[in-house]
């Protein structure tokens, strides 16, 4: 019901800044939460950071105090503003919308391709 598509990723030594996007198309009304998930090579996706739709952001404490959602009114579309990047940050990072879904608060965003993410030394 919800496509997604993420982008700006790169290259980038470490300390420096990147932002990554993220386009929701289909149905977009249903959306009340949107997250980023970072996905380690050899890892499962980890989710940390997401944002309630007119309400807070939240962020785990690994990019605490390093990544930002920006505040922005359009509902297709969510922003992670990164800094200070580590090495420990590459990976690739995706997007993921929950919604209202039989009753009950569910991620049914369809997952796309991520963005990929590399930070140097």
């Amino acid at each position: 019901q919800v496509q997604l598509v993420e982008s700006g990723g790169g290259s980038v030594q470490a300390g420096g800044p990147l932002r990554l996007s993220c386009a929701a198309s289909g149905r977009i009304s249903s959306i009340i939460v949107m997250g980023w998930y970072h996905q380690a090579p050899g890892k499962e996706r980890e989710r940390i950071a997401d944002i309630i739709t007119g309400g807070p952001r939240r962020y785990s404490d690994s990019v605490k105090d390093r990544f930002t959602i920006p505040r922005d009114n359009a509902k297709d579309t969510v922003h992670l503003e990164m800094d200070n990047l580590k090495p420990e940050d590459t990976g690739v990072y995706y997007c993921q919308a929950a919604g209202v879904v039989g009753g009950g608060l569910r991620e049914y965003g369809s997952w796309g391709q991520g963005t990929q993410v590399t930070v140097t030394v």
